[in-house]
């Protein structure tokens, strides 16, 4: 499964990589409100799980996004690169596109995944089915032991945010801080590589 993953991820361009990415995260905002019109009891109850607190937002969600940021470079650093390979796709996204780019692609992914796996599966699961759902759903990491315990840890860790604060927007934060930070790093690593106009 993983050399078909990686032969259909060559045989395609950035700019259809990209686009499916905004297909996947399309579909994912559909399906947060689609089950959540199921699950919530009214459209009051589902926007008070988002809550303009800053120092929830910024204390907590940035700063637990710091903590995963870090964390990873520290396992960048001590692991062999192959343990962390997860088919090249956030290689490949993240290093041939601009950082304003980068800024939209990892806004509308932590809006979208937070809206589905915290805010509707977690409010109306607990943080361990929406954890386990948030892992599986990264499927391409599975055969991948490092980063599978890794990515189960970071949904236990931003469900335990999300835990604390009660509002979704510090958990966004987080899951954007991390995910900005980590792109961000990808593409001054392949600073002089042009953007993929194809």
């Amino acid at each position: 499964m993983k050399n078909r993953q990686a032969i259909q991820i060559k045989n395609i361009s950035d700019k259809e990589l990209i686009w499916n990415l905004y297909l996947t995260q399309g579909i994912i905002l559909l399906a947060s409100f689609l089950i959540g019109i199921f699950l919530f009891q009214s459209w009051e109850e589902f926007t008070g799980i988002f809550q303009w607190d800053p120092s929830a937002i910024f204390l907590y969600g940035g700063g637990a996004g710091i903590v995963v940021v870090c964390f990873d470079l520290f396992l960048m650093k001590v692991l062999p690169e192959k343990a962390l390979d997860d088919g090249g796709i956030n290689e490949r996204i993240f290093s041939s596109i601009p950082i304003p780019h980068i800024f939209v692609v990892t806004l509308i992914i932590s809006v979208s995944e937070e809206l589905l796996f915290r805010g509707v599966l977690q409010t109306n699961f607990g943080i361990i089915a929406a954890s386990l759902l948030f892992a599986i759903f990264h499927i391409r990491y599975l055969s991948k032991i490092i980063l599978f315990v890794t990515v189960v840890g970071l949904s236990f860790f931003l469900g335990w945010v999300y835990l604390v604060t009660e509002n979704l927007l510090a958990t966004i934060f987080s899951h954007f801080t991390i995910d900005f930070i980590l792109g961000c790093l990808i593409r001054l690593k392949h600073y002089n590589k042009p953007f993929d106009s194809n």
